[in-house]
């Protein structure tokens, strides 16, 4: 298991009740963490699926109330 003690974690300017996502990236990689549970799971993404996963979040694909 690798040590992200060090990330930098950054939170969204946008999130106002603490109930955020915080992100760290590195050169080749991307953390995801819930600001919540700060020693909880820590998701990895290589910087391309990264940037496929913003896509989709932009594009709505994350959007459940519109799918059936």
């Amino acid at each position: 298991m690798a040590d992200w003690s060090e990330a930098d974690w950054t939170r969204s300017t946008l999130c106002g009740n603490g109930s955020c996502v915080e992100v760290a990236v590195g050169k080749s990689f991307v953390l995801m963490r819930d600001s919540k549970l700060r020693h909880g799971p820590i998701i990895q993404f290589d910087r391309e699926t990264w940037k496929d996963f913003l896509a989709g979040a932009r594009n709505g694909e994350f959007n459940f109330d519109t799918h059936s």
